[in-house]
C-alpha cells in the first residue's frame, strides 16, 4: 500500500525483521533504506545481537538518508535490565534536498507500519544519535 503523501510502500521484509527484533531479539539494528525507482522502503542491513552502537552508527552513510531502528539496552538506577527500541530518521546536513523531502514525507507512514517503536530521534549529525543522547532519550 503505497504512502499518498509520497507513493513509498513498505516491503514485508521491513516489518518482518521488525517483528524479529522486537519479539525474538535476533537484531541489534536494523537500517531501512528508500528504493527511489521502486518507491518502497527495503532493509538496507540487519545487525546481529552482538554488535556494537559503534557498529551501527557506522552503517548509517555520512552523505545520505535512512530510516533505523535500534534496540538500546540498559540498567535502571534500580539495577533492572531494560530494552528500548529507538527509531532514528537519520538525515545528515550533506545528503540530497530531493531525498530529505521523500524521507520526511515518508517517516510517519513507514513508522506505523512498525508497531512498538518507544522512543523517535531526528538527527543530521552524529552528535545528535550518540550513545547520551540515546540513552538520556530511553530512561
Amino acid at each position: 500500500m503505497a504512502n499518498a503523501a509520497s507513493g513509498m510502500a513498505v516491503h514485508d521484509e521491513c516489518k518482518l525483521k521488525f517483528l524479529e527484533l522486537k519479539a525474538k531479539r535476533t537484531y541489534r539494528f536494523i537500517v531501512y533504506k528508500i528504493e527511489e525507482k521502486q518507491k518502497q522502503v527495503i532493509v538496507e542491513k540487519v545487525g546481529e545481537p552482538a554488535e556494537s552502537y559503534e557498529d551501527f552508527s557506522a552503517s548509517l552513510p555520512a552523505d545520505e538518508c535512512r530510516y533505523a531502528v535500534y534496540d538500546f539496552d540498559y540498567v535502571t538506577e534500580e539495577n533492572c535490565q531494560k530494552s528500548r527500541i529507538i527509531f532514528i530518521a537519520w538525515s545528515p546536513d550533506t545528503s540530497k534536498v530531493r531525498s530529505k523531502m521523500i524521507y520526511a514525507s515518508s517517516k510517519d507512514r513507514f513508522k506505523r507500519e512498525l508497531d512498538g517503536i518507544q522512543v523517535e530521534l531526528q538527527a543530521t549529525d552524529p552528535t545528535e544519535m550518540g550513545l547520551d543522547v540515546i540513552r538520556s532519550r530511553a530512561t
